[in-house]
């Protein structure tokens, strides 16, 4: 009986960190190429020190080994390491904005618009703009 009531205690406590996992972007994610829908890298969403959300790559998925296209500060680095989103704040439910990002394989800065949990927490849409033209890009959880 004992053993019964353990599992049951620890099934809840899984699956209650598993749901609290899918409400926060924070985690892993696979971007995908908005034109192909190729993988393009494994990107990670972490909480910022100054308690903002950012995003860095953490793995490539078979982009070339190093940014010849990026200009400054990454020029010719690997992409692994590229903070591609910073200054997210929360905007409303499942929902961030109001930040700034760019996107390493076009050497592209642009406003974040929204980045928002779609899917049951499954899927992310990033939402920027660049003056007024706005793409959205989604990410599927990796993690």
């Amino acid at each position: 009986m004992r053993k019964m009531i353990l599992a049951a205690v620890l099934s809840a406590f899984a699956f209650s960190a598993g749901a609290q996992n899918h409400a926060s972007p924070i985690g892993k994610w696979r971007t995908l190429d908005d034109k192909t829908g190729k993988p393009m890298t494994i990107t990670e969403i972490y909480a910022a020190q100054n308690g903002t959300l950012a995003a860095r790559i953490v793995e490539n998925l078979g982009m070339p080994a190093t940014c010849t296209e990026c200009s400054g500060q990454y020029k010719n680095k690997p992409f692994v390491g590229i903070v591609t989103l910073w200054n997210l704040k929360p905007t409303g439910q499942n929902t961030w904005g109001g930040g700034n990002g760019y996107k390493p394989s076009e050497d592209r800065n642009f406003k974040v618009k929204s980045v928002t949990l779609v899917d049951g927490g499954r899927k992310l849409e990033v939402k920027g703009c660049v003056a007024f033209i706005c793409r959205t890009a989604t990410w599927v959880r990796a993690d």
